[in-house]
Order: structure tokens, then sequence, then C-alpha cells
């Protein structure tokens, strides 16, 4: 068959497809024309569900929150093990998700070894973004697995929204008066949480 048909066939972009074909992972020849012709899906179903090589990534928004940090990378982990993923790395980082200049997180995105970066959120890979970053990803032939998308605790997007508001108000109203601001911001956002 046509790497295009293969490609609808298995339900991935043809630009995913040619490069598992350059990879070798998709058996077929190149005619004169310029046509690909591959195996069919069924038969090479097993190489491309082999385990993947991927990274875990666990974030919590603070200290606070470490114990609960552990758990999310142990239910990520089980549920790579139940897929047959191979774990190249596990990442764990305490940040908040408005924050892009986690250390830890730059690194993984420009790892070349990963084909794939599983979370338990998408709100745990970052608050805002995560569209352009799985577009780039794409481009890299990764992709971003998101194994639930319920939305997270409501204490934890409280912290992002400090974390917005602290930046914003540091912003306009420099660095001194910006932490009276933000405590009565905080405080006010207490209250009417009550």
């Amino acid at each position: 068959m046509k790497l295009s048909q293969y490609a609808k066939q298995v339900g991935v972009a043809y630009n995913t497809a040619w490069h598992w074909y350059q990879k070798g992972l998709i058996k077929g020849y190149q005619m004169p024309t310029g046509t690909i012709i591959v195996e069919a899906p069924e038969a090479v179903k097993e190489k491309l569900q082999g385990p993947l090589s991927v990274a875990i990534y666990a974030r919590v928004s603070s200290t606070e929150n470490k114990s609960k940090l552990d758990a999310q990378a142990k239910r990520l982990l089980d549920y790579c093990a139940a897929r047959g993923y191979k774990i190249k790395e596990e990442i764990k980082e305490i940040g908040s998700g408005v924050n892009d200049t986690r250390p830890k997180l730059l690194k993984l995105l420009v790892n070349n070894d990963i084909d794939c970066i599983v979370v338990e959120h998408k709100d745990r890979l970052t608050r805002f973004g995560f569209n352009y970053i799985e577009t780039l990803l794409k481009r890299q032939n990764k992709t971003i697995e998101v194994i639930n998308e319920v939305q997270s605790e409501k204490e934890d997007i409280m912290q992002d929204f400090i974390s917005i508001i602290t930046s914003f108000c540091a912003r306009i109203y420099g660095n001194r008066r910006s932490k009276r601001k933000t405590d009565k911001i905080i405080a006010e956002l207490s209250q009417n949480n009550k």
C-alpha cells in the first residue's frame, strides 16, 4: 500500500510515517515515480507498538505538595509499564506551571533520545501554551501523552494564580512594592474563598 494510505490507516501524520520509513521501522520500497510502497499495518503493527522511549514528567507547584510528587510519578510509572513503554528518564520537578524557566523541563524538551513525554495532566507540563509545546515537539517527531484530561486540584491552581499575580505586580509596581500588593491580593482572595 502507499505510505499515505498507511499513515491514514494507522492514524498518524504522513510525516511521522515517512520518518518511520526512513528509520527502517516500516519495510517497503520507493518506486521510480517517488511513491513509497510499504507493508500493510498488520505486518508491522508489533514493531510500531513496541516500547517507546519515553520520559515521565511529574510536577507540583510547591514544596508543600512534595509528598504528592512521588505518588504522581508512581502513577506515571505504572501507566508506562502497563503500556509496555521503555522509560528512559523519570523527571520530578517542583515549580509553578506558569514558570517558563523550569530547568528540568527545558532539558527534557531538547532531549533527542526521547520519543514521548508522558504526563498525568496537561497542567503538569504547563498551565499555558500546552498546544505550542505539543506542536513544536511534533515537528521533532515527538509526542506528549496525557493520561488524565481532568483538571487538577484547586489549591494548585490557586498557587499558580498567585504566581501570575506576583509576576505582573513586580512588573507594574517594581520589586519592593510588589510583595505588599501581592500580600494584599492574596488576603482578599483568601477572604473571598472562604
